[in-house]
């Protein structure tokens, strides 16, 4: 990485950075249980835990490739947003006719995530501070305009902010216009949160694997069978949390390609510092450009500055070798310094990426297999920190079998448009990274590719 700021950086996501929990021991032989969770992520943590919280008397056992929060959910930027569609433009256009019924599942969601900590007193830096949409060229200031009034009408606290009134609010260098959505959002620590839900787990009864990658699932009696490298655990259900993995269920995959994001981390900045950038509501803060970079303070005052590329490595390949891009992080870093000029001289700490799993829809979609023994949920598209929770029910309600409000919203029954295979997928993906590039650098104005991708209801997003 040439950035002089970027010379120390560690390649370790920040948040994964520390004393971590004892691993959970791999699975050896033969091992049973009422349900079967695929995943130690937030998909997966969450089913368990809400599992459990239904139906205390259930087996249940979680088997995790690699450690507990080790891939998307221990390298993101810790928003936890309201939003299950992955943003109130996207749901209002995909699911115009329930996305009143979204917004509200979406609040009770983050409701039930602040519960939750409370009572299992999960510390994970959670502060609901909201979240600015900042218009950083003039062309998106009328986007922000419009959001604004949807917002409105669908009941969200949320305030227009002109050029002064913005950077008053932060002190940034590049802002036009601000949306603040008050409390719709909360800033935490994914990978304190990911711990926190093992342990309320355990704490439950939860028996956890790590170090056990499923290889395959077949019939087994009434249930299913899941293979290990080591042993088999055969459950009466099932559930995949796999994010951009490739899936145990081969249906799932032409639906999700794994896109790469990339984040760095800065020193915890001194009194002087912090006072220069304003910030004194600890808003999370996303720009409005269509290659937005998503920025918030941590509980020691450091930035977490990421976002802008989205990549797609041609073949869908995911490799340890992708969490390092240093054009990407030199790039970031210039960003960050034309953003807060103030701050010359701050050095990151932390520099690396992650892989998210995304659809063609953004956000995420659902459903079953092996004769509604299995059930998945996937696409979450980078806002997976608050809507894996409701994955989770949704994924518990379909292995129940009977209808419920959840099971039955268009969201939930219908599926995003699936990729192309191999190798038009790659062309059609960077001609469409390519497009969305050229739309930033022409004050938005989408290109015929982008505006075919919009009437076919296609998109790739980060």
């Amino acid at each position: 990485m040439g950035h002089p700021a970027l010379r120390d950086a560690e390649s370790t996501p920040f948040w994964l950075d520390r004393d971590r929990p004892d691993p959970h021991p791999p699975l050896r032989g033969a091992a049973s249980a009422d349900l079967a969770v695929v995943g130690g992520g937030f998909s997966g943590l969450w089913t368990a835990l809400l599992a459990k919280e239904r139906d205390p008397g259930l087996d249940v056992v979680v088997l995790e490739g690699r450690r507990i929060g080790w891939a998307a959910t221990g390298r993101n930027g810790g928003f936890c947003a309201g939003s299950l569609t992955h943003g109130l433009a996207n749901g209002v256009e995909r699911f115009p006719d329930e996305i009143g019924t979204l917004e509200r599942l979406g609040r009770e969601n983050l409701d039930g995530i602040e519960e939750t900590l409370r009572r299992y007193k999960i510390d994970c830096g959670f502060e609901r501070t909201g979240e600015l949409s900042v218009a950083t060229a003039p062309w998106q200031v009328e986007g922000l305009r419009e959001g604004l009034a949807t917002s409105e009408r669908l009941g969200r606290r949320v305030e227009f902010l002109d050029r002064d009134a913005i950077r008053a609010e932060v002190r940034a260098a590049t802002y036009e216009a601000g949306v603040w959505d008050r409390d719709g959002t909360a800033m935490l620590d994914p990978a304190r949160l990911a711990w926190g839900l093992a342990d309320a787990c355990a704490s439950l009864g939860v028996r956890f694997h790590e170090g056990t990658r499923v290889t395959g699932i077949e019939k087994a009696g009434g249930g299913l069978r899941l293979r290990t490298p080591d042993g088999t655990v055969t459950a009466a259900k099932v559930a995949l949390g796999t994010g951009a993995f490739r899936s145990p269920l081969r249906r799932v995959r032409p639906f999700i390609v794994p896109v790469y994001d990339y984040a760095l981390m800065t020193e915890p900045l001194t009194q002087q510092q912090r006072a220069s950038i304003g910030w004194a509501r600890r808003q999370g803060i996303g720009d409005a450009a269509n290659q937005f970079h998503y920025y918030r303070l941590t509980d020691d005052d450091r930035i977490l500055w990421g976002g802008y590329d989205a990549v797609y490595y041609n073949g869908g390949a995911i490799r340890p070798a992708y969490d390092q891009r240093p054009s990407t992080s030199d790039k970031l870093a210039a960003h960050f310094f034309a953003t807060f000029p103030q701050l010359d001289g701050l050095r990151f700490t932390h520099a690396w990426g992650g892989v998210v799993d995304t659809c063609s829809r953004f956000c995420a979609f659902f459903g079953t297999g092996h004769g509604g023994r299995l059930a998945y949920a996937a696409g979450f598209t980078g806002l997976g920190v608050g809507a894996t929770r409701f994955g989770a029910q949704v994924m518990l309600d379909l292995l129940g079998g009977e209808p419920t409000p959840l099971t039955r919203l268009r969201m939930v029954r219908s599926r995003p448009v699936p990729f192309p295979p191999e190798p038009v997928r790659s062309g059609v993906i960077q001609l469409t990274r390519w497009s969305i590039a050229r739309a930033d650098r022409h004050e938005g104005r989408r290109n015929a590719w982008l505006r075919t991708l919009d009437r076919l209801g296609l998109g790739f997003d980060s």
